[in-house]
């Protein structure tokens, strides 16, 4: 059950730049000429922009390490994984073929190191040394991967390996390829290393290596800072890339470009598209507290509701967004154990009667099974009014 706990009216006043013009649609016809398949979001709302043929099941090629990429963040968020953890390298995962960081059997590096190589060099060798790390096995990470793409809901997504390597049923589609992105920028360490264009490994050591991004935009196009490229011979040039410019973050990715020059030429137009015509206003930061839960038999009595992604709302430049509700609904039904990350409501904004963006709401923190000795003494009346 569902409890609304908050309603209250926004109103945003803008001052008028441009609207857009019949050039501007003439400009959007003329995105990503070329490519596969196509597809412009503006990240925060999740708002499609532009698509073109976007859920047409293609190979994603490298671009399958945003989903290892997610996987890692996500355990680094849980506590499951230390940035300084050294991992160790398998023979079979420096066996791997095609981009590599050249890891040897028995090679060990941190956990920071390996996302260097898989985020800057798509160093398949590192993908899989840390897969087998966070699963045990390449393939126990794959079925990670999948109950995943599940989760989000993902319908023409299936991996069958971590790094993006041809192989038969292994697809995704730009649709899919853009929500996995939306959701691994929820974590913003991330574009430290994606957005980073070189660095290196194995620094002080005659084995040091230099790493180049592989998406070039990182240096040429201002405010980009990620996220993967893809290539092989059935998938061609794949680009999954991000930008932020004066607040507002959106995803462009690009599936079968026939050389590279043309998939950033086709990214690059979509990303001014979306600048010149579009403006984000943030409402809430990720991890704002919004409301608080009840946890039945916690170890804590009640959790903080906080955001689980940055909240925004998207207009055309030009347009004003006014008598926009916000409401927030709570679950009143949580029982322990209650893990940090678990849905406990939603936040959703309405105009005019109709959802615009809605948002799940999760757990801040942790809340285990009471002991018998905490509930004995909560049923005496023993502890403070503040329920810990």
């Amino acid at each position: 059950m569902k409890k609304i706990v908050s309603l209250m009216m926004l109103s945003f006043f803008m001052l008028t730049s441009f609207l857009p013009s019949a050039f501007a649609e003439e400009q959007k016809a003329e995105l990503a000429e070329g490519a596969k398949s196509a597809i412009l979001i503006e990240r925060d709302t999740g708002t499609i922009l532009y698509e073109n043929n976007s859920k047409e099941q293609l190979p994603p090629a490298s671009m399958t390490k945003v989903m290892t990429m997610l996987l890692i963040m996500e355990a680094i968020d849980e506590g499951k994984l230390t940035w300084d953890e050294k991992i160790r390298t398998s023979e079979y995962a420096a066996s791997m073929g095609g981009s590599q960081i050249f890891l040897e059997p028995g090679e060990e590096m941190t956990t920071k190191e390996m996302l260097k190589g898989i985020a800057i060099g798509s160093g398949n060798d590192a993908s899989v040394a840390m897969a087998e790390r966070l699963a045990g096995s390449e393939d126990e990470f794959v079925e990670m991967m999948n109950s995943k793409a599940k989760e989000l809901g993902l319908k023409n997504t299936f991996f069958k390996n971590p790094t993006g390597l041809p192989e038969e049923g292994h697809y995704s589609t730009a649709h899919d390829m853009s929500v996995m992105a939306k959701e691994l920028l929820k974590y913003e360490d991330i574009t430290s290393f994606t957005g980073t264009y070189e660095s290196y490994l194995r620094e002080g050591t005659d084995k040091k290596f230099w790493l180049v991004n592989t998406n070039k935009l990182v240096r040429f196009y201002p405010g980009v800072d990620g996220l993967k490229t893809g290539f092989t011979n059935e998938a061609k040039y794949c680009l999954t890339a991000t930008a932020e410019v004066d607040g507002m973050r959106v995803i462009a990715v690009v599936f079968g470009a026939p050389t590279s020059k043309d998939r950033n030429a086709q990214v690059t137009k979509m990303l001014d598209y979306a600048f010149s015509q579009y403006k984000t206003h943030s409402v809430f930061e990720r991890d704002h507290t919004l409301g608080k839960v009840k946890v039945s038999k916690g170890e804590h009595k009640f959790v903080d509701a906080v955001t689980s992604e940055p909240i925004s709302l998207l207009t055309k430049k030009g347009e004003s967004i006014d008598n926009v509700k916000q409401k927030i609904e709570l679950s009143e039904d949580i029982k322990a154990p209650v893990k940090k990350g678990d849905e406990v409501g939603k936040i959703i904004f309405e105009k005019d009667g109709k959802p615009i963006v809605e948002s799940k709401l999760v757990a801040k923190e942790d809340s285990a099974d009471a002991s018998w000795w905490t509930l004995f003494k909560r049923s005496m009346g023993m502890f403070t009014k503040s329920g810990e």
